[in-house]
């Protein structure tokens, strides 16, 4: 079983205009609801993959009991806690006609101390049960800033492999708790360690406590830094779409290979393949399997060698 932690779940709505005018009245060509989060997207992708997975985290309020009754039928197992606040909502706002798409977060309810105890209990009851958890998202308000650098410590304990991704203080303070895998985009490597350069940032992530940094690079594919070396992977070309989970399904992919020990450059093509078929699906959790499988092949890793 494969463990996903989500603190700021969401109920993600996706809007498609034909052309995105600000200032203006638009009239909405389609609506797509789903459960939402990053750790959710993660575990929805995952069970695609034919992993079984659990989804933690909270869920409150009327939008949180809306999230649980889309995520019952789904294979990712609930695991959520309930809050007194309701659940946030996501809208992402897609221009049909450039591609692109505006996203909207709501910053979340307030868990309270006696939540938040809770959350912990089901963390250490389903930790025993994980071959690896991945720790996503942002924290909620009421929630401590050090967070996710002690789930990190407890799953390091358990002996479960451990993947982060988050931004800002709470990638700081967990990074020092020294997780297995990061990842990161460009800008939030940036603003972690002030080096706009991947490669000098990603070597100064690790040095910070990260055994391997996964880098996402947008449009460029990925960059991997870690005992195995130093990884480039990219595909073949920009894919058109919405871009909004992209990264949650490099995430899933990256934990699916860990699971599966396959080797690490395959491991990091499929992250790459997968994480643009997710750019080519309606909405976030889901990915184009045909994309997928059509991209795949045209995905290319190289090892780069660096000075010391």
């Amino acid at each position: 079983m494969i463990l996903t932690v989500t603190l700021n779940t969401a109920l993600d709505i996706t809007y498609t205009v034909g052309t995105l005018t600000p200032h203006t009245s638009h009239r909405v060509g389609e609506v797509a609801e789903r459960p939402g989060g990053k750790g959710v997207n993660v575990a929805r992708v995952l069970s695609a993959l034919g992993h079984e997975t659990v989804v933690t985290g909270f869920a409150g309020g009327p939008v949180g009991a809306v999230l649980r009754d889309l995520l019952a039928p789904l294979p990712p197992r609930d695991a959520l806690v309930a809050t007194a606040g309701s659940t946030r909502r996501t809208i992402a706002v897609v221009d049909a006609a450039s591609g692109n798409t505006t996203q909207l977060n709501e910053p979340g309810p307030v868990v309270a101390p006696e939540e938040w105890a809770a959350f912990l209990e089901r963390y250490a009851e389903l930790l025993p049960e994980a071959e690896a958890v991945a720790l996503c998202g942002s924290l909620p308000p009421g929630i401590h800033v050090g967070a996710y650098a002690e789930l990190v410590r407890r799953a390091r304990a358990a002996k479960v492999p451990v993947l982060l991704d988050t931004s800002g203080e709470p990638l700081r303070r967990g990074i020092a708790a020294r997780p297995d895998l990061v990842k990161p985009n460009a800008e939030e490597l940036a603003r972690l360690t002030g080096a706009r350069e991947p490669l000098r940032a990603a070597r100064d992530a690790r040095r910070r406590g990260a055994h391997t940094v996964v880098a996402s690079l947008g449009a460029d594919g990925l960059l991997s830094v870690g005992p195995d070396g130093v990884w480039q992977a990219a595909g073949a070309g920009p894919v058109r779409g919405n871009p909004t989970g992209a990264g949650d399904s490099m995430v899933a992919a990256l934990l699916a290979g860990v699971v599966e020990r396959i080797p690490w450059q395959q491991n990091l093509s499929r992250a790459v393949a997968l994480s643009a078929a997710t750019v080519a699906a309606p909405a976030a959790g889901e990915f184009d399997r045909a994309a997928y499988e059509r991209l795949l092949p045209g995905v290319r890793v190289s090892e780069r060698a660096v000075s010391a």
